[in-house]
């Protein structure tokens, strides 16, 4: 897992509809940056240094893994989304909406384009209000005084009112969800996902273990003869597995996200085994089934056959190499009737064949985004 580290970001904004424009920060900023723990109650004051509109200001709390000058990067991109335009001037100016670092963990920075703890934070009741606020007992780690301490210590005498408005939180994917499956055809890239996932939203990580199966290559050279011992042990360690990953979901609520669910061994034994071989294994398979805890969310990758054949290749195992398409067209079959038939299943169903999630961020976050709307 990534570390994740916690930063308060101040938003202000004094142009057009103010509140929207905080709220569809704080939507971007949980896309992109992170997810959002605390949002602060909405300020209104005065134009800071020059004469224009009133503004709105909010201190944010975040959790993210994205290393300071890289969260600088992300927080100046969702400023341009959203339509700021920075002017070439030192003065103050009117803006849509403005994003600044105050604080990232205990951290003092000092670059060029960096500076934290936020060097003009402590002058501005507009700042230190609400981020006391949200972090009162949060130490400032220059003064080494606490936040609360540094706002009855500021000179600022401008007037600052909070407003009767509420912004809303969304809802973090660790809160939606306690268990997401991701599942897809061999090569779609459901463990990719799964590892990015994890280590994003810090999440307890359950990967099948197909590498210690040692029927495995000897299937893709004989299927007839080591079919059913490689589903029969399969299944008994996809069951064990989960059940000792998942039990604890009802003990401790831990987020967990697998890259697979165990009702891939039933499509798998569907088309690999011999008639009375799927019998036997059916009968196996039902008992287990009703004991397994069923997930929040079964996400299905689809990626076309030409594509899965290429990343097969890419990723070079060796006893993949003579997969061939009919087969992966079987498995894929084999989840869409499975798909259709679970009503009570929450499902989505991802097209990720024009998408390198691995390598583009857009592609990524577009994953994620039909995820929480999910």
């Amino acid at each position: 897992m990534k570390n994740h580290n916690i930063t308060y970001l101040s938003l202000g904004t004094n142009q057009g509809n103010k509140l929207d424009n905080l709220q569809n920060a704080i939507y971007k900023i949980t896309d992109d940056v992170g997810t959002v723990l605390k949002i602060s109650s909405v300020y209104k004051t005065a134009s800071w240094g020059f004469d224009s509109n009133d503004f709105f200001n909010i201190c944010i709390q975040v959790t993210t893994n994205h290393q300071p000058k890289k969260l600088l990067e992300i927080l100046l991109a969702i400023e341009s989304d959203l339509g700021r335009k920075r002017k070439e001037t030192q003065s103050y100016t009117d803006r849509n909406i403005d994003i600044d670092i105050l604080l990232y963990d205990d951290e003092i920075i000092a670059t060029e384009k960096l500076t934290v703890p936020h060097p003009k934070m402590l002058e501005r009741k507009f700042v230190l209000v609400p981020l006391a606020e949200i972090a009162n007992t949060i130490i400032h780690p220059i003064e080494k005084k606490n936040i609360g301490t540094c706002l009855q210590n500021c000179t600022d005498d401008s007037e600052i009112n909070r407003i009767d408005k509420k912004l809303e939180k969304p809802i973090p994917l660790s809160e939606k969800f306690n268990y997401i499956a991701i599942e897809g055809n061999i090569g779609a890239g459901k463990t990719s996902l799964a590892n990015m996932m994890a280590n994003d939203f810090n999440t307890k990580l359950v990967l099948e273990r197909f590498a210690d199966n040692p029927f495995l290559p000897k299937f893709y050279i004989d299927k007839e003869r080591y079919a059913f011992p490689l589903e029969m042990s399969f299944l008994a360690d996809r069951y064990q597995q989960l059940s000792d990953d998942l039990a604890q979901l009802d003990l401790f609520k831990n987020f967990v996200i697998s890259d697979y669910y165990i009702f891939k061994s039933l499509i798998f034994a569907q088309i690999t085994l011999q008639k009375e071989e799927y019998k036997l294994y059916r009968k196996m398979f039902d008992l287990m089934y009703k004991e397994i805890t069923k997930p929040d969310l079964y996400v299905y990758l689809y990626q076309n056959t030409e594509r899965l054949l290429e990343n097969i290749k890419k990723r070079g195992r060796a006893y993949e190499q003579n997969i061939e398409a009919n087969y992966l067209q079987k498995i894929h079959d084999g989840y869409k009737s499975f798909i259709s038939t679970q009503q009570k299943l929450n499902t989505l169903i991802i097209d990720v064949s024009e998408m390198d999630f691995v390598n583009n961020a857009e592609d990524y976050q577009s994953i994620i985004k039909q995820i929480k709307e999910a």
